[in-house]
C-alpha cells in the first residue's frame, strides 16, 4: 500500500509540475480533478495519497475502513463551488451517491472537504480525511 502512496504523491506532483503556468490556483484545480477521478473510480486506497500525512497520524484508516469502501460503487460525485476560507484554504461541498455492491441500495451523502496549500511541499493536502461512506 505505501508504494502505491508514494507513486500516486508522485504522480499528482507530477501532473501539478506540467500544469501552465504553474500558480498555485493551477495546482489546485489539478488536485481537485485528480482526487475526483480517483473517488469517481472508487480507488478508495488510492485516495489516501492526498490525505494529510498528519491528518493519517490522527486518525489512521483501518483495513476495516478499506474493506467497506470495497463494499460500494462510487455513482456520482457532484461539486459544489469552492470557498477560499483562508490564505492556503479552501473549501468544498460533494454530493456523492454509492450503490452497496451486496444490498444494491442507492443512496448519497454531502463530503466537506478541506485543502491545505502546503508551502514548502508545493501541494494540497486532504485535511479532512476520505469521504465518511457510512453516513445515512
Amino acid at each position: 500500500m505505501s508504494l502505491r502512496l508514494v507513486l500516486l504523491g508522485f504522480l499528482t506532483c507530477m501532473l501539478a509540475a506540467c500544469s501552465t503556468p504553474g500558480t498555485q490556483a493551477d495546482l489546485l484545480e489539478t488536485t481537485l480533478q485528480s482526487y475526483a477521478a480517483t473517488i469517481r473510480w472508487g480507488n478508495f486506497e488510492d485516495a489516501l495519497g492526498f490525505v494529510d500525512p498528519e491528518t493519517l497520524k490522527a486518525h489512521p484508516v483501518t483495513k476495516l475502513d478499506l474493506d467497506r469502501y470495497l463494499q460500494v460503487r462510487v455513482a456520482q460525485y457532484l461539486e459544489q463551488p469552492l470557498r477560499h476560507t483562508g490564505k492556503d484554504e479552501v473549501r468544498q461541498t460533494v454530493e456523492i451517491t454509492v450503490s452497496n455492491n451486496n444490498t444494491q441500495t442507492v443512496r448519497s451523502f454531502l463530503d466537506r472537504q478541506m485543502w491545505r496549500y502546503d508551502e514548502k511541499l508545493k501541494r494540497y493536502w486532504l485535511v479532512t480525511g476520505l469521504p465518511d461512506i457510512t453516513q445515512h
